[in-house]
């Protein structure tokens, strides 16, 4: 990809969907009507001919080498976002049990909220561990208050609360498999997949397009499906065929190919995770140098991907926002469950966008304080 040479690109802090690297777009856009010389676009051509296999098994594979997945552990690649795992995860591990679930955020509660319908049904219960509703989801519970159950089948948490900007960095340590969201984390810095029973994202930060849900599954946790589990959704089923039981979202998929590619030339998901870091570093000691801007979240969680922050003065949130876009800084507004405003910083958002963003802040904080 790097024979292009990049355009102009104006700095974008959206939540998702989000940022896509440029050389990726370039390369997409050279290759929209003409793809591999055959005259077509990739979108166009059957899921299951040997040219389109060839994509999805190149994309698996470049995945499992970015995150070092382990060999029981199957990847698919679905439709419907990370919101439709929230049912399909009890759907198939609930199986007449009981899951724990943690509860960080809007993301988390979801999943959550979906799950009791399930277990309304007889098909389990679900128990909530811990909330830190209490403080307004800017810290985590501890984890000796966690109300565990003895005999759960599973654990679900969110890795990183994308509206919040709270993230969890070490796996909770439980002993039943963890079943983790990670929709705006993944491949952000290195993990030990083999810590998880399951990882799922939805591709809108890190991966790709919207519509593109990845799911790694531990194989021990397949055929567990409940009967009421719809074949779409049925892990076991998915993985039989290869995440093709339908016509998939074919052109998600080649693109989180092109983004896996991106990402092994920057240097992989360590490499990508020192500038990540340094990127959050350098915005979050701008708001601490501040008595104009304010992170509520505890420290030790304060996400790396999503940072909201405030203005002492809500006033002047709708001028910071003008004067931003006007400054070509784009998508700051912060979710209006929490209100004020939010960076997120996702891999394709380089330190130079972020660098301008501090600048920015610098010069309205002398602006207006």
């Amino acid at each position: 990809m790097s024979e292009h040479t990049a355009p102009h690109r104006t700095p974008n802090f959206s939540a998702g969907p989000a940022t896509i690297p440029t050389e990726v777009l370039q390369r997409a856009q050279s290759e929209m009507l003409d793809w591999q010389g055959r005259g077509v676009s990739v979108m166009e051509v059957s899921h299951r001919s040997k040219e389109y296999i060839a994509i999805t098994e190149k994309a698996e594979s470049k995945l499992r080498s970015l995150m070092d997945i382990p060999d029981n552990y199957k990847v698919l690649f679905l439709q419907g976002g990370a919101s439709l795992q929230f049912s399909a995860i009890p759907l198939n591990l609930l199986n007449n049990g009981r899951a724990d679930y943690l509860s960080t955020g809007t993301w988390s509660d979801k999943a959550i909220k979906e799950a009791k319908r399930y277990a309304k049904l007889g098909l389990g219960e679900v128990n909530v561990v811990a909330s830190g509703k209490q403080s307004n989801f800017t810290d985590v519970p501890a984890s000796d208050e966690w109300n565990l159950s003895d005999d759960a089948k599973y654990f679900h948490y969110c890795a990183n609360e994308t509206i919040h900007g709270l993230q969890i960095f070490e796996p909770p340590k439980v002993d039943v498999p963890l079943i983790v969201d990670m929709s705006s984390n993944i491949l952000s810095q290195p993990i030990d997949v083999s810590k998880f029973g399951m990882i799922y994202a939805g591709a809108q930060k890190n991966i790709g397009p919207a519509g593109l849900v990845i799911v790694i599954i531990r194989e021990d946790l397949l055929n567990q499906a409940s009967d009421w589990c719809p074949l779409l959704m049925n892990y076991t089923h998915q993985a039989e065929k290869e995440s093709m039981s339908n016509t998939p979202a074919t052109y998600s998929w080649y693109l989180a190919g092109l983004v896996f590619d991106w990402l092994e030339e920057q240097g992989g998901v360590e490499a990508i995770g020192k500038i990540n870091q340094q990127k959050a570093d350098l915005l979050y000691q701008t708001i601490d140098d501040s008595d104009f801007y304010n992170n509520p979240v505890a420290k030790q969680y304060r996400s790396i991907m999503n940072v909201p922050f405030t203005l002492a003065d809500d006033s002047l949130d709708k001028v910071f926002l003008e004067e931003s876009e006007k400054a070509g800084l784009l998508h700051l507004k912060g979710h209006r469950d929490v209100g004020g405003m939010r960076a997120s910083i996702y891999n394709a958002v380089s330190l130079e966008w972020v660098e301008q963003l501090v600048d920015f802040m610098q010069d309205f904080e002398k602006k207006y304080a």
